[in-house]
């Protein structure tokens, strides 16, 4: 076993120690759903900077960039004017004081809102869920490849798998760990281990990434190497591009972000508004430097290792593998200059990257089935240690789909695009709407929402049956987003506007809404 793997095993041990201390603290919803309301700016920061910087940044935007050059940062960028407007909306959000999206939504509109706001969640988040099991299974594949195949063949030796399941086994082993440990780990604590450990990936992150760029760069030659073997293409702002393939890549992120669940459980984590406001604008500063750094580490060491003859090395890495060029680096550091130790927070940080955002990603859709289906319409009177146990339940199922999920698309980019659209287009537009647009009405709201999901399920349909994509996954933003807006638009006009008492509350600036929710059912 490499000094990799024992580094990686050590990492997660001591995550879900800490994961298995906090369990002990959970006595109810609130301390499992958003950390009994007490989280204070700096780890609000960790968690928020943590839950955005998943695999969708560290394998599908780093492939991206490695493939197009630093033109992939107007993906990024969708996410940080996402954050600069979220500024102006994080106090009003906490002062909502729910516990999900789906809260705000039927609070707004009705209960089809919260039901249709929960469906796209599920189906999103247990997505992007996938795709960090599928990244864990890149990264275990690389430290371990060894102890992987040792499991598989004390499996096999046990004549429960016949051919066709160890050969399945073997490819899949590291997604399979992955997921057992993401899931445990969620269902331990929740919202408490999550915002725990958070403060210890935001650091092991930040300090990883950022530091393995300046040391790269003149490890490999410096502004000599980059003007003799990067692309000159790949180092201006559209990359040879139009203006449609930015705005393309642009606002799947952007939507997204806005209307990121996630986001607001932690808004509603926060222990009062001036903490939730405060925490925004260091998150916008942390995620600017951690995405623009891996942007430039995989420019940097993909050009390296692609460069590099496959028959004269094993250190080549292919295009179609760009994906794990983060990891590539991190495994085979030296080799682009980069000391050990930085190549062991490498893999740290990718793991880190990894966990948390799965942990997060499987924490709200739970809390969505479990606040706005089972306790809403199925058993209102649940007890808080029914919710919880029913929750843990929940996270279990969860994880379960969002492995099977990973055999229906290509690529994590793929899978990315296509859960960011999902939200973007199926729940932000009514969600902004809610606080800052007066005219729109319930009928409005419930129908793009559902909209917003259907059109993107479709395109998604109609490719996954194609040979060829009827719309590249780069694109189907722009028609679902599009189609979605339009109907909160002309809907909205076409019929009675709400009374003030239904909209009225998202405006007031110091009346508590966690009041009305009970008026409101």
């Amino acid at each position: 076993m490499s000094i990799f793997f024992w580094v990686v095993l050590l990492y997660l041990t001591l995550l879900m120690v800490i994961s298995i201390i906090k369990s002990r603290a959970i006595k109810s919803q609130d301390d499992f759903m958003v950390a009994g309301r007490s989280v204070p700016t700096y780890k609000l920061v960790g968690t928020l900077l943590c839950t955005w910087i998943g695999s969708g940044s560290l394998l599908a935007g780093a492939g991206f960039a490695a493939r197009v050059g630093i033109s992939e940062l107007w993906m990024a960028a969708g996410a940080w004017v996402g954050i600069v407007i979220v500024f102006f909306l994080a106090a009003r959000v906490r002062r909502i004081a729910q516990y999900t999206v789906p809260d705000i939504l039927e609070l707004r509109y009705n209960k089809w809102g919260r039901i249709l706001g929960t469906i796209v969640i599920v189906i999103a988040y247990t997505t992007i869920v996938g795709y960090q099991f599928r990244g864990g299974g890149f990264v275990l594949n690389l430290v371990a490849s060894d102890g992987l195949d040792r499991i598989v063949e004390l499996v096999a030796s046990t004549g429960l798998l016949g051919e066709a399941g160890q050969i399945y086994l073997r490819e899949h082993i590291g997604a399979i760990l992955t997921a057992t440990f993401i899931i445990a780990f969620t269902a331990f604590a929740g919202m408490l281990s999550i915002v725990s450990v958070d403060i210890i990936n935001g650091t092991v992150i930040t300090i990883a990434i950022v530091l393995a760029v300046p040391i790269v760069f003149f490890s490999l030659g410096g502004t000599e190497f980059v003007a003799l073997n990067v692309e000159p293409i790949k180092l201006t702002v559209m990359g040879g591009h139009d203006f449609l393939w930015a705005m393309g890549v642009f606002f799947p992120t952007f939507l997204l972000l806005m209307g990121e669940s996630n986001m607001y459980q932690k808004f509603f984590s926060a222990k009062n508004e001036k903490a939730a406001k405060t925490a925004v604008v260091w998150w916008v500063i942390g995620t600017i430097i951690v995405e623009t750094a891996i942007a430039t580490l995989a420019i940097l060491a993909f050009t390296h290792f692609h460069s590099i003859l496959p028959e004269t090395s094993a250190f080549h890495l292919a295009y179609e593998n760009s994906e794990q060029i983060i990891l590539h680096a991190a495994r085979f550091g030296t080799e682009i200059g980069l000391p050990i130790f930085f190549g062991l927070l490498l893999i740290c940080a990718a793991v880190a990257i990894i966990t948390s955002t799965g942990n997060s990603f499987l924490l709200a859709p739970s809390t969505n089935i479990t606040r706005d289906i089972y306790q809403r319409f199925i058993n209102p009177a649940a007890s808080e240690k029914k919710m919880v146990r029913f929750q843990r339940t929940m996270v279990f199922v969860l994880g379960i789909v969002a492995y099977l999920l990973l055999t229906q698309f290509r690529t994590i980019l793929d899978m990315a695009f296509t859960a960011y659209t999902m939200v973007g287009a199926g729940l932000t537009p009514a969600l902004l709407a809610a606080f800052l647009w007066k005219r729109v009405t319930t009928a409005g709201g419930v129908a793009s929402i559902a909209t917003g999901m259907g059109v993107t399920i479709l395109i998604t349909l109609m490719n996954s049956i194609s040979s060829e994509p009827v719309i590249s996954t780069s694109y189907i933003v722009l028609p679902a987003a599009g189609a979605s807006i339009l109907v909160l638009i002309v809907v909205s006009l076409l019929t009675q506007p709400d009374p003030e008492e239904k909209w009225a509350k998202f405006y007031e600036s110091n009346v508590p809404l966690s009041d009305v929710i009970e008026e409101k059912r």
